[in-house]
């Protein structure tokens, strides 16, 4: 199949509502939002423990504890996006990165990408500059458990966090990169 016409029908600042008609007898479009690509990185600290963030989500009406993650913004890279979240969410910096994959967010609806990222060891050089956000520590093994339970339940978040233990990164150490 081929998308025939394509239409933005709104435009955000966030994103746009795209309207996609395919070569078939429907007359229906398929209705889709383009938005930046995503990063979610899975970082731990000098001292092991994975880094997490506490934040107010208007769109849940909730606060929500996360992993580091933000919007690739236009002339960035997904590295940089990593990076520059990371430091603006809980003070720190990744001496490295290692890129875990690069996923689809939801097929039906989205057209970005999800990066995940892990920093094996990230070094704190001051406090988190975004406002309204809570940096929070956990031992590594907590992880499953906070997602079982569901206090993390950012679905993003727990595929980043599958992505490194199916990449053999265990959860009951701090990982190292490969």
């Amino acid at each position: 199949m081929d998308v025939v016409k394509r239409e933005t029908v709104l435009s955000t600042p966030w994103f746009k509502l795209i309207a996609r008609w395919l070569d078939e007898p429907s007359a229906e479009p398929y209705y889709a939002l383009e938005m930046s690509d995503y990063v979610s990185v899975l970082a731990f600290d000098e001292a092991g423990n994975a880094l997490l963030v506490r934040q107010y989500r208007p769109a849940l009406e909730r606060f929500s504890v996360e992993l580091p993650s933000g919007h690739v913004e236009d002339g960035e890279t997904p590295e940089g996006a990593a990076r520059r979240e990371l430091r603006e969410e809980t003070g720190h910096e990744a001496g490295s990165l290692e890129l875990l994959g690069c996923l689809s967010p939801d097929t039906g609806r989205l057209s970005n990408r999800l990066w995940c990222f892990l920093a094996p060891t990230a070094v704190r050089v001051g406090n988190p500059t975004e406002d309204g956000v809570e940096l929070l520590t956990c031992v590594p093994d907590q992880l499953v458990a906070k997602i079982l339970s569901a206090e993390l339940d950012h679905a993003l978040n727990i595929a980043a966090i599958a992505l490194a233990m199916l990449r053999g990164k265990t959860l009951t150490q701090r990982p190292t990169s490969s």
